[in-house]
């Protein structure tokens, strides 16, 4: 088991950036370091395992964090999803509330039933906007969903909350950002959230923690007319 520094809390800012810098500059091995020789390639990377381990160290904060999959690329339920797994192997619990999605039950919903009480999965919409045709039948279901969510968000028993497509009702008027903060609020100190969707407004990217933006470089659906597919795109 590798040891590390022990945590250090004078570290400043600065400190910080500098060896965030240290561990830039010394990169991440293999043939992107410029050594030739065996021995000035061990030197390196025992001195990029001394700043790893001291960058390591000084980041000691454990925190509920705010996490935002956004863009107009595949790919953002897939990365919550995968936040589902990692939480479920660790023994924690689980929420979903699924915004406008509801037409079809998702092949992860079914492969994840298997984890009973400890995953709570709630579909509460009813499809894209072209499908249902009915502006007011649509806000309704998201004002249940965001209730529904609130209630997850709140309860210190769910280590991680996935509020999946919520982004696309912000980005609809369904559902206002003010409300998303308020209810993000309530979160206990250690309680997770996971929010997906495109669009995600300026208000919750400068709340979030983490944001990642999908970009679409290549789709199959778009250059080659290939359908959604099972195991794919559900």
């Amino acid at each position: 088991m590798t040891a590390h520094a022990s945590p250090t809390p004078a570290a400043t800012a600065d400190d910080t950036l500098a060896l965030d810098r240290q561990a830039e500059e010394l990169g991440p091995g293999g043939d992107l370091a410029p050594e030739v020789d065996q021995e000035a390639y061990r030197r390196r990377m025992q001195r990029r395992r001394e700043v790893q381990q001291q960058r390591v160290g000084e980041r000691n904060l454990e925190k509920g964090l705010v996490l935002v999959f956004t863009g107009e690329g595949k790919g953002k339920t897939t990365a919550a999803l995968g936040l589902v797994l990692r939480t479920l192997g660790h023994g924690g619990k689980v929420a979903v509330v699924q915004f406008i999605k509801g037409g079809w039950q998702p092949g992860e919903a079914r492969a994840l039933e298997r984890f009973g009480d400890d995953l709570h999965w709630h579909a509460l919409g009813e499809g894209f906007t072209w499908e249902t045709q009915d502006r007011e039948r649509d806000r309704q279901l998201v004002q249940s969903a965001w209730e529904r969510s609130c209630a997850y968000l709140a309860d210190g028993e769910r280590q991680l909350v996935v509020l999946d497509e919520i982004n696309v009702a912000l980005k609809l008027g369904y559902l206002e950002p003010e409300r998303v903060l308020e209810g993000l609020a309530l979160r206990p100190p250690l309680t997770h959230v996971a929010l997906t969707g495109r669009g995600a407004p300026p208000a919750l990217l400068e709340r979030a923690d983490l944001v990642t933006e999908m970009k679409v470089v290549r789709h199959p659906f778009r250059e080659q007319g290939v359908k959604a597919q099972a195991g794919i795109e559900y």
